[in-house]
């Protein structure tokens, strides 16, 4: 089931022992059940941070995180995590077993979660893929075996790093395209970090601009173009230029 986020005045600060550094400032934001929340900011304006400390990676220094009802605490695993590094696979499980993983940990039976995990290969297109390992498969295959393993136990709450910068541009649409039909279908409340302004539009309901250093939030802004979107479109291009005019702006 969907879960709502909501971010209230929340600062995060590195101690790097002789010194510190303010990565976020302040941030407040919240996000719907089954929105697509896209994040976009300059390099360094604590995108990445923020993520982090909704997945309880990092707590954060000042401010409060709620997911659903309930505070956001270290010991809560009802989220998903997709990253833009492909090792974040285990090598040595093929593409099932590694969809397997997150059932596995919470106890689910043998034979259910089999089931389960090629249920989601072939929600991601990989079911005849099952018994593959990670470094037979292309780098758009592995992050599709990614976001498989991140849905299988049903999270409340899908965050991504960046996951489709590493990939090519082709594959990026390709992908780009499958996770919006997964969102349309799953109906997830997802947490997308991006650079790519274009992406941000193609995937977002809203789209969070933040500004740097510290990571501060510039504008929030609706994205409420008809899905599935045409990024040719002049209505997709006025969403563009508005992103990259607050981006700009100082």
């Amino acid at each position: 089931m969907a879960e709502a986020i909501d971010v209230r005045s929340v600062t995060f600060e590195y101690d790097l022992g002789r010194r510190h550094v303010l990565a976020v400032k302040d941030v407040s934001f919240a996000v719907k059940a089954s929105e697509f929340l896209c994040i976009v900011g300059p390099s360094g304006c604590g995108k990445t941070t923020i993520l982090n400390m909704l997945a309880g990676f990092l707590r954060p220094t000042s401010g409060e995180i709620r997911i659903g009802e309930r505070q956001l605490d270290a010991n809560r695993r009802d989220h998903g995590v997709v990253f833009q590094d492909f090792a974040q696979l285990f090598p040595w499980r093929t593409a099932r077993r590694n969809v397997e993983f997150g059932l596995e940990s919470r106890g689910v039976p043998k034979k259910v979660r089999a089931e389960k995990a090629l249920e989601y290969l072939r929600l991601v297109g990989l079911e005849e893929f099952a018994n593959v390992f990670p470094h037979q498969l292309s780098g758009g295959m592995q992050q599709r075996v990614a976001i498989a393993r991140s849905l299988a136990y049903d999270p409340g709450v899908l965050l991504m790093d960046e996951p489709f910068a590493a990939l090519d541009a082709m594959t990026r649409e390709e992908m780009q395209q499958l996770l919006a039909g997964i969102w349309e279908r799953t109906k997830k409340t997802v947490v997308y970090i991006t650079h790519n302004v274009a992406e941000a539009v193609y995937l977002g309901d809203k789209i969070l601009v933040l500004a740097a250093r510290p990571g501060t939030v510039k504008a929030e802004l609706a994205c409420d173009l008809p899905r599935p979107r045409d990024p040719l479109s002049d209505r997709f291009v006025a969403a563009q230029r508005k992103v990259l005019q607050h981006l700009a702006a100082h």
